[in-house]
């Protein structure tokens, strides 16, 4: 009897797609969300990874133009009052702010360096929205998955004990396969949580990196407005 349980056992398909298919509707959903969700995380990550890789090296390349020594108007006229760039972007509110801080007599009009500050400041944290947008689906993939995953897995252990009381067999034919569908479910929520939390937190700090960077020229940028006001 155990050598035809177990010939029966080594029969029995224990791939991934037979065990999805060999489980019960509410399992089938839960590995279909995780799958899902596994995607949604690996595309959020793949365009943040090149989105920051353009904005650093833009960054770079702005910041040697800016310090080359060319004017800072003639850098204006060139990038233009929409650019491309974030760093340009930036550098662009600034230098707007302060055009319109002049009076038609040339003089400036009081409080100009706050105003030039906060026109930043906004620029600013529109970019950081920009380069931090999504980065929430991966932290709420990555708290909500394995719980997911472990709901699936709950409810397939249970629809395999209903089994065994139905057959009234607790033969490893009988308990093996649900056993097996139901741990696909928590495999599946592992696999997309660990990930997204990984990501999460390395895409997080590059993103404050990013933005540090952001605010330490735009500070920079002020010192020389600054200097020029004074002068």
């Amino acid at each position: 009897m155990e050598a035809e349980t177990l010939a029966l056992a080594q029969e029995m398909d224990f791939s991934m797609w037979a065990l999805f298919a060999r489980a019960t509707f509410i399992v089938k959903l839960v590995m279909l969300m995780l799958i899902l969700a596994s995607f949604w995380a690996w595309s959020i990550i793949i365009q943040k990874l090149i989105t920051y890789r353009k904005a650093r090296r833009e960054a770079e390349i702005f910041d040697r133009r800016f310090w080359s020594g060319e004017p800072l108007d003639g850098l204006f006229e060139e990038i233009g009052p929409e650019p491309a760039g974030q760093s340009e972007r930036i550098f662009a509110a600034g230098m707007m702010e302060w055009r319109r801080s002049h009076r038609n007599d040339g003089e400036l009009i009081a409080g100009a360096t706050a105003r030039i500050d906060r026109s930043m400041d906004v620029a600013i944290a529109k970019e950081a929205d920009a380069l931090q947008s999504g980065l929430q689906v991966l932290a709420t993939v990555g708290s909500t998955a394995p719980f997911i995953g472990l709901f699936g897995t709950v409810w397939g252990i249970m629809h395999a004990f209903v089994e065994i009381a139905a057959q009234q067999n607790t033969s490893l034919v009988v308990v093996a396969p649900g056993i097996a569908e139901a741990l696909l479910a928590t495999a599946l929520g592992l696999l997309a949580a660990i990930p997204a939390v990984i990501f999460y937190n390395k895409l997080s700090a590059d993103s404050d990196r990013i933005v540090a960077g952001y605010e330490a020229f735009a500070d920079e940028f002020a010192t020389i407005l600054s200097r020029q006001l004074d002068g």
